[in-house]
């Protein structure tokens, strides 16, 4: 017995960019025996207020129920609805009201006559406007992006779907260098494997140097050459992002960021709760138990305050980039943090000098090493 004819077609999930391109996929595929480009409208859904909601609703109402110019099928997307999900303009008497008269609406469209597509990212499914567009409509749910392992999933479906495969350690250094970014994360697949090519293979090395350092401002160069204890190495990353206008701001915040996250890890190996490994900081999920607790209720995301919140292979990839710096070390290392963030603020106009002077304070004598002690 074929499966009954939907009125409509809904796609949602939790990632606006998965969900607009598996939108944009379903509107081609249902526009491509249209008559004509006038046959076709997009209405935007997108509503900062209640107000643009109404809009956006009675839009939807006009454009269903208009007659094509030419006669034929018409094909109406509702894009980039975004008041379905738990917030306060979600939440709001009038939207609900705006959403149960777009169900009406739905239930009165004529498959024959309209292919209706809506889109909406993201969405509380735990209503009812959502639960009966599962039964309702020819459903999907846009998966990924919502965690690591989501975001990992996303980017290996872009690669096999280009043909090409992560070497060793490519994969995690993408997402720890370009983080919780799904559009961009698949720019850099297509990037990375155009760069490959001919190889099928993108290596650890070329994403290290064309990805670019998106999650958390960080600045891998300088804070690898610092931390790897190259005094030359540093002094010419420090050059390079001077010539190219930067700020000794965001350099420093790398920097405190990557000493605090090895101050952790110090510990943790000291104690012989943790060791690094080549498949990252071995024993943290196990020292989580154990320490976890001390820095208050979990953390819902990534901090370089909490070592637990961290990707181990991450952690790991940090502690195994050059000698792990012994704990004193480190806390001279935070001094010297400090000290060099007051000296930019009485010296607005010599930054660069004082970051030459802080690399070579901590790196240029043999007793300033970073190596462990």
């Amino acid at each position: 017995m074929p499966a009954p004819t939907r009125n409509f077609s809904f796609i949602c999930g939790q990632d606006d960019f998965l969900v607009g391109r598996m939108g944009r996929e379903r509107f081609e595929e249902l526009a491509k025996d249209s008559a004509d480009e006038f046959s076709r409208e997009v209405v935007n859904g997108f509503a900062a207020n209640v107000d643009e909601v109404e809009t956006a609703v009675n839009r939807f109402r006009e454009a269903v129920q208009t007659v094509p110019m030419f006669g034929g099928k018409r094909v109406v997307w509702l894009k980039d609805v975004n008041f379905l999900a738990d917030t306060v303009t979600g939440k709001s008497e009038t939207t609900l009201k705006c959403v149960e008269e777009l169900q009406r609406l739905l239930e009165g469209v004529n498959p024959e006559e309209t292919a209706v597509l809506i889109t909406a990212a993201p969405v509380d499914r735990r209503r009812s406007f959502p639960k009966w567009c599962e039964k309702s409509a020819d459903f999907a749910l846009a998966e990924g992006g919502e965690d690591a392992e989501g975001l990992a999933g996303v980017v290996q479906a872009e690669a096999r779907a280009i043909g090409v495969t992560f070497g060793p350690g490519a994969l995690e250094l993408l997402l720890a260098k370009v983080g919780a970014n799904t559009r961009l994360l698949v720019e850099e697949v297509h990037k990375l494997s155009t760069h490959a090519s001919p190889a099928t293979v993108i290596e650890e090395a070329a994403v290290a140097e064309l990805s670019p350092n998106a999650a958390q401002g960080d600045f891998f160069e300088t804070a690898d050459a610092f931390f790897s204890g190259d005094l030359n190495w540093t002094l010419a990353a420090l050059k390079r992002h001077f010539f190219a206008g930067g700020d000794a701001r965001p350099v420093l915040s790398a920097l405190q960021t990557r000493n605090r996250i090895l101050t952790q890890v110090r510990a943790l190996v000291d104690a012989g709760d943790a060791r690094v490994g080549p498949r990252g900081l071995d024993g943290l999920q196990r020292a989580a138990g154990a320490y976890a607790t001390r820095f208050g209720e979990a953390a819902a995301e990534k901090s370089s305050f909490n070592v637990f919140t961290q990707n181990p292979w991450y952690v790991g990839k940090l502690a195994g980039s050059g000698p792990l710096p012994s704990l004193r070390r480190l806390i001279d290392n935070q001094r010297e943090l400090v000290n060099a963030f007051e000296e930019i603020i009485r010296r607005p106009n010599e930054q660069e000098d004082v970051l030459r002077d802080l690399a070579v304070r901590c790196l240029a004598t043999p007793a300033a090493k970073l190596g462990a002690a």
